[in-house]
Order: structure tokens, then C-alpha cells, then sequence
């Protein structure tokens, strides 16, 4: 008897998920990946993912797996969800509204960690920041402030007596109709300004966007932030340049050909979402992390391009921005 209880408690020792962590069991996690376009795996904001794991005792090869798949282009978006869901993942992560919106329509079980998304609320992933219920949760990008307006503003102070802004969307991106429903009449009539929509949902849209911006006489262009335009940044800051449109983007990625750039420190919230990760995997339900909202903002000003446009950059940006590039 002393001896089947002894098996039988040998058994359940050996499958119990506390003695499988201490035996260096490794835990596996499935990162739906946008890349940059360059063939590389990550882009740069993207590795400080994998960095801040390791800072946290998470080593790929050692006690963690790290499957890669990607959600751009578009059309490879479902192969890539099917994949990962395929290969019984701990913890899913989403970078980006359209990757969270496929991994939630494809389970209701595996933890999902989003990583900027705009209004994850609006959007239908989480029921409200505080409470997400689910198994999904993250970080959002968007702050109570009207963000859009303070990205037209800079660049109206780029460009003085600028009347006319065009916003490059694109229509398949989920987010952009939602924030465009939602802000920028309100901005228009806010800052006294004409908004232009124009659209791109390919690379080649790109090059009619640019076109039907600068036919309108657009004084200046807003990327909203996609991963088609994020893929093609090198394309997007050429068509900007050959068509003389200064420009305001959303991540870093642009820093160094376009002309400005304001927005959430993409890399820190990877960084801060690594440390969701890993409370995941040590028993924490995405229902009990609130979806947290971006803590640092990046002011971008390059003035080797604005020296190219024929633009003075007031010093009013000058003491504000984090970078200037020269």
C-alpha cells in the first residue's frame, strides 16, 4: 500500500507544473512578429522583446522557446495565427491591432499580450483598461489627450501658415477607421486646418497617395502608423521627399530619412510587456493585468531634412525634442 501511494505521488509530482518549471521544463511563445521589411526577424523596437526576457531569467534555448511568425503582408496573417496556435503556445503576443483582433478570433484559452494598440476598447479586445477580462490584455498606445492633433500641430509648426494636412491611412487597418471616425472632424475644426484622407493599401498605393496628397496641394502629411507603411518606410520617406511633403510619423523606425517623428517609445512598451509575459508564465490571469497605457513619448526632429525642405525648426521644438538628428 506504502509503496503504490509512494508511485502514485511520484506521478503526480512529476506532471505538476511547479516541479516541471524546477526540472527546466522549457515554456514556449508564440510572437506574431510585423519585421521591418529587412529579412530580419524583429524590428527594432520588436527586440527589446526577447532582451527584456532574458533580463527576467527567460533564455531562448534554455527555459523558453520563442516561435516566430509574421503578420505582414496581410495574406499571410491567417497561416501565421494558424501556425502559432498549432504549436500549443503558453503565452501569445500581438504587436499591433489587426495580429491582437486575429489571435482573439482564433483562441479563447492561450494568454494574449497586445503591444501597441491605439484603443484596445474601441477596438472590442478588452472590455475597459482596468478590467479586460478574457484572456487577452496589453498595451495600449493611445493617452486621453487628442494625439492626433498634437501630430498635425507639430507639424504645423514645421510648417507656419500650413492650412491643408493630408492623413495617410490605410482603410484595411481597423484602427485608422475607428480613430479617424472618432477624432478627426473634432481635430479639423479644433486646429483650423483642412484634413485630406489619403489611402494605400499596398506598396504600390503608396505611390498614388503621395501623388493625390501633392495634387491637393497638401502643406504637409501624417503617417498614421501601419505595418504597410512601416514595411516600406524607406518608399514612404522617398515618395515624401520627391514629392516635398514635410512629414510627421509615428515610430523611430522613420527617424533617420524622415523629417519628424512623435509618439509612444515603441521599445519600452515591448519592454514593459515582456514583464507581463512573465508574470503569465508564473501563473497570472491576463483578466488580472489592466491594459496599461504608454509612459514614454518620443520627439523626433531631423534637421539635415527640414534643412533639405527649406524649413526652420522654431526653437520651440528644438527644446522639446528628445533627438535631433543633424
Amino acid at each position: 500500500m506504502k509503496r503504490r501511494e509512494f508511485i502514485a505521488g511520484t506521478a503526480a509530482l512529476l506532471v505538476s507544473p511547479s516541479y516541471s518549471r524546477a526540472q527546466g521544463k522549457r515554456r514556449r511563445l508564440g510572437f506574431l512578429a510585423v519585421g521591418d521589411g529587412s529579412g530580419k526577424a524583429l524590428n527594432q523596437a520588436e527586440i527589446a522583446f526577447p532582451d527584456a526576457l532574458r533580463s527576467l531569467g527567460w533564455i531562448e534555448g534554455k527555459n523558453l522557446v520563442i516561435d516566430y511568425r509574421f503578420s505582414h503582408p496581410p495574406d499571410r496573417l491567417l497561416a501565421s495565427v494558424a501556425d502559432l496556435i498549432d504549436l500549443l503556445p503558453d503565452v501569445l503576443v500581438a504587436p499591433g491591432p489587426r495580429a491582437a483582433l486575429a489571435l482573439k478570433s482564433a483562441t479563447t484559452t492561450v494568454p494574449i499580450v497586445f503591444v501597441a494598440v491605439a484603443d484596445p476598447v474601441g477596438l472590442g479586445l478588452v472590455q475597459s483598461l482596468s478590467r479586460p477580462a478574457g484572456n487577452i490584455t496589453g498595451f495600449a498606445t493611445n493617452v486621453p489627450e487628442d494625439f492626433v492633433a498634437k501630430r498635425i500641430e507639430i507639424l504645423r509648426e514645421l510648417v507656419p501658415g500650413a492650412s491643408r494636412i493630408a492623413l495617410l491611412i490605410n482603410p484595411d487597418n481597423p484602427m485608422h477607421r475607428l480613430v479617424l471616425a472618432e477624432y478627426s472632424p473634432r481635430t479639423a475644426q479644433k486646429l483650423g486646418v483642412a484634413l485630406t484622407i489619403v489611402e494605400a493599401t499596398t506598396a504600390e498605393g503608396l505611390d498614388l497617395a503621395f501623388a493625390s496628397a501633392a495634387a491637393q496641394h497638401a502643406d504637409g502629411i501624417v503617417d498614421f502608423g501601419d505595418p504597410l507603411t512601416f514595411v516600406e518606410a524607406p518608399r514612404v520617406i522617398a515618395l515624401a521627399a520627391k514629392h516635398r511633403l514635410p512629414a510627421n510619423y509615428l515610430f523611430r523606425h522613420y527617424a533617420n530619412g524622415g523629417l519628424s517623428v512623435y509618439g509612444a517609445d515603441a521599445a519600452d512598451l515591448f519592454r514593459r510587456s515582456a514583464v507581463y509575459v512573465d508574470k503569465i508564465l508564473k501563473g497570472t490571469k491576463p483578466a488580472d493585468l489592466p491594459v496599461q497605457r504608454p509612459t514614454k513619448f518620443e520627439l523626433i526632429i531631423n534637421l539635415k531634412i527640414a534643412k533639405e525642405l527649406g524649413l526652420t525648426v522654431p526653437p520651440s521644438l528644438l527644446i522639446r525634442a528628445d533627438e535631433l538628428i543633424e
